[in-house]
């Protein structure tokens, strides 16, 4: 018995050392990682975050689902209601090119421009480019926008001299990137539309981010863009703000319980999402987030959005939800963004066409982001196209249309997920080293609680009084 007590208060200093450098290296090791994970999310030179920023590593998609309309002469001879039948996906891949004129600035920020280009991909499609739709007539819908009132008499003689009609048969190719109208052709100079004409060989930008080199916070945050600190689409202060980043990454050390917020010119706005879970990718936990019903509501619901109703009369006092109206920021053509579907929308609207069926799982727009690094490893921004179509006093073309439409034409999803080897690379640098870290802080701190506990209650049985 005394020869094991001699052990068993060496054993219990030992156990409580273990203890203490495992309550230690809890505190340090978040520190080791925290400045690890600083030094490499800052966007220069020579960081993971700035090689995978000029450049994505992972393959980045636009997928679109177009509404072939299968009733378009008794829509416009009777008024009839639109039946639609969606045909996709069509898919692009997008955002392959470097962005391009990056200059450093002396305020911390980071200047650049993005490339726009999109190369179909029939191998992920379900169809060719060359694929009829019957669609809206994009011209004739958006002239009486453009126009003068003074000069839709005119316009309505040359929709009639043109053979224009409410709706046209285009291929798939010709709706998204322009085609050669003749009614645009006696009314402008410039002949050509596409509901995302121009796109190839345009930029996104300029763009002016911090790189977080004296404020990690800040990191991939928005300064300007166009060089202004903040829009003039909805002439309101808190509507043109521009707030977040482009949603690629955010700043390190997300925390689930605030919203996460980024800028998208293709809304011309910026938009929030917020955690709903969290889920792993290719074996790399992330937070899952979501844009929310209440980022397209109306302002009877969320009155943050009073703002961003332009035309109460359309959307009948703005009370109903799930649009966006981005005429200001569209050269004046009557576009409206939804979800997918118009989900989130009002039931009128929905049920104003027959082929609509919104479904959460399909059409919701999310984020899943690596918490530590703020590094976006799987997205899909979706969204809806819509054009106004009602009742005209001037123009014989609308002259049966009974209501004011927010008419589908198509969704998108821009989808895009870290590949293989980058999340090898991530779990390597980051997501492993983190893992062994904890487990060693875990380990030590057990093993010395029990060695601890073991050789004192061992040596209080054996002491000296109790054998007696």
């Amino acid at each position: 018995q005394k020869c094991c007590g001699k052990f068993l208060i060496p054993g219990a200093v030992i156990g409580a050392l273990l203890a203490i450098l495992g309550g230690i290296l809890i505190p340090v090791g978040k520190t080791i990682v925290q400045n690890k994970i600083k030094k490499e999310v800052v966007l220069e030179e020579g960081t993971i975050a700035y090689e995978n920023w000029v450049k994505t590593g992972s393959h980045v998609y636009r997928q679109f689902w177009l509404f072939d309309v299968e009733n378009p002469l008794e829509v416009m001879n009777s008024g009839a209601k639109p039946v639609l039948k969606q045909k996709g996906p069509y898919t692009y891949r997008v955002r392959y090119l470097p962005k391009s004129n990056i200059t450093k600035n002396n305020n911390n920020t980071v200047s650049f421009l993005q490339p726009l280009a999109a190369a179909f991909d029939p191998g992920l499609s379900a169809g060719s480019e060359d694929d009829i739709i019957t669609s809206l007539n994009l011209a004739v819908v958006a002239a009486p926008a453009i126009l003068p009132v003074s000069l839709h008499f005119i316009l309505n003689l040359l929709i009639k001299k043109t053979n224009s009609s409410l709706f046209q048969n285009r291929t798939v190719k010709e709706i998204l990137w322009g085609y050669e109208d003749p009614l645009l052709a006696a009314l402008l100079n410039s002949s050509i539309t596409g509901l995302f004409y121009p796109y190839n060989e345009t930029e996104d930008g300029s763009y002016n981010v911090f790189t977080g080199k004296d404020d990690i916070s800040k990191t991939a945050i928005i300064d300007r863009y166009q060089g202004k600190t903040s829009l003039s689409h909805w002439e309101d202060k808190y509507c043109d703000m521009i707030n977040g980043s482009d949603a690629a990454s955010f700043p390190p050390f997300v925390d689930k319980k605030k919203s996460l917020y980024f800028f998208s010119s293709d809304v011309c706005r910026s938009v929030y999402a917020n955690y709903e879970s969290s889920q792993v990718v290719k074996g790399i936990p992330v937070f899952h987030f979501v844009l929310p019903p209440q980022v397209f509501a109306a302002p009877t619901e969320n009155p943050d959005n009073r703002c961003f109703c332009k035309n109460p009369t359309i959307t009948e006092n703005c009370t109903k939800a799930g649009v966006l109206e981005i005429s200001a920021c569209k050269e004046g053509k009557p576009i409206y963004i939804s979800l997918p579907h118009f989900l989130y929308g009002n039931k009128d609207t929905i049920n104003s066409f027959d082929g609509l069926n919104p479904q959460e799982e399909e059409h919701q727009t999310y984020l899943d982001v690596e918490p530590t690094t703020g590094f976006t490893l799987r997205f899909a921004k979706k969204l809806q196209v819509n054009l106004y179509v009602g009742p005209h006093k001037w123009l014989d073309v609308f002259s049966k249309i009974k209501q004011h439409f927010i008419f589908p034409v198509l969704w998108l999803n821009e989808t895009g997920a870290i590949d293989d080897s980058s999340a090898e690379m991530f779990r390597a640098s980051v997501t492993t080293p983190v893992k062994i870290l904890g487990i060693v802080q875990l380990v030590l701190l057990c093993v010395g609680c029990v060695v601890f506990l073991t050789c004192m209650v061992s040596f209080y049985i054996v002491r000296p009084g109790r054998a007696k």
